[in-house]
C-alpha cells in the first residue's frame, strides 16, 4: 500500500497581463460624541466603612453630574470592586486594608462640557479620571466615502502602471477586495489622565476614518 498524488488534468494556466494595486483613502472627520469614566477610590482597614464612604462620595459625584444637566441613562457603573490592600516588611506581609473602586462612565454628546464634567467630578470627589474617547455616531457612512477614494487611488495607481510601461488598462477592475483592520482606528481616541488629576481644556481634535483595498487589472498590449 503506498500513497499515490493525484492526477491533475488540464491545470489553470497562470493569469497573465494583470496589474495588481492597493489603495487607500481617508478622510477626517470631526467626532460628535465621548465618553470618559470617572473613578471614587476609598480606602479603610473596616470594609463596611471604606463602602460606606465610596458609595457617599459616588453618589455625590452622580448628583453633581446631574445637576451640569447630563441625563441619569447617560451615566453607568463601568465596574466596581473590592481588594485588600498589603503592605511588605522585611519579606512578611501585612494587611493594610480594603480599598473600593468605583468606575462611572459618562456618556456626551454635548462636547464643549467635557472638561466641565472631568472638573466638577473631581471637585465632588472622584479621584481617577481616564479613557475619554471620541467617536462618531454615522461612522459607516464616512467609511463609505472613504472607500470610494480608495478605489479611485487604485484605479489612478493602475492607471499610472500601464502608462509607464506603455499598455492598455482596462479601466474596470476584475477583483476588489475590501480590507478592514480588526480594530478600527477612528472609533476610539484616548487621553489619559494621571489619578486625582483633571484639565478644563479638552480638545477632540478630529478623527481619522480610513479605508483600504486590494484590487486586480486587466491589461494588454497597444499593439494587442
Amino acid at each position: 500500500m503506498y500513497n499515490q498524488r493525484p492526477v491533475v488534468h488540464n491545470p489553470q494556466p497562470p493569469s497573465k497581463n494583470i496589474i495588481k494595486v492597493t489603495g487607500e483613502g481617508e478622510i477626517a472627520v470631526q467626532p460628535d460624541t465621548a465618553s470618559v469614566n470617572l473613578g471614587v477610590v476609598t480606602e479603610s482597614k473596616e470594609l463596611i466603612e471604606a463602602q460606606h464612604q465610596n458609595s457617599i462620595i459616588g453618589k455625590k459625584v452622580i448628583d453633581s453630574l446631574i445637576a451640569l444637566g447630563i441625563d441619569k441613562n447617560q451615566i453607568q457603573t463601568f465596574d466596581y470592586r473590592i481588594e485588600s490592600d498589603y503592605d511588605y516588611d522585611q519579606g512578611k506581609q501585612i494587611f493594610r486594608g480594603y480599598k473600593i473602586t468605583q468606575i462611572l462612565q459618562v456618556k456626551l454628546e454635548d462636547l464643549s462640557i467635557i472638561g466641565k464634567v472631568v472638573d466638577t467630578a473631581v471637585q465632588n470627589g472622584a479621584n481617577y479620571v481616564a479613557n475619554i474617547q471620541f467617536t462618531i455616531k454615522y461612522k459607516e457612512a464616512y467609511y463609505q466615502q472613504a472607500l470610494a477614494l480608495a478605489l479611485k487611488n487604485a484605479n489612478n495607481k493602475a492607471t499610472t502602471i500601464a502608462n509607464t510601461i506603455k499598455v492598455n488598462l482596462n479601466p474596470t477592475p476584475i477583483l476588489v477586495t475590501e480590507v478592514r483592520d480588526t480594530i478600527q482606528p477612528f472609533e476610539t481616541h484616548q487621553i489619559a489622565f494621571a489619578k486625582g488629576v483633571s484639565s478644563t481644556q479638552i480638545e477632540p481634535g478630529q478623527l481619522v476614518i480610513k479605508a483600504h483595498v486590494l484590487t486586480e487589472y486587466k491589461y494588454h498590449s497597444i499593439n494587442g
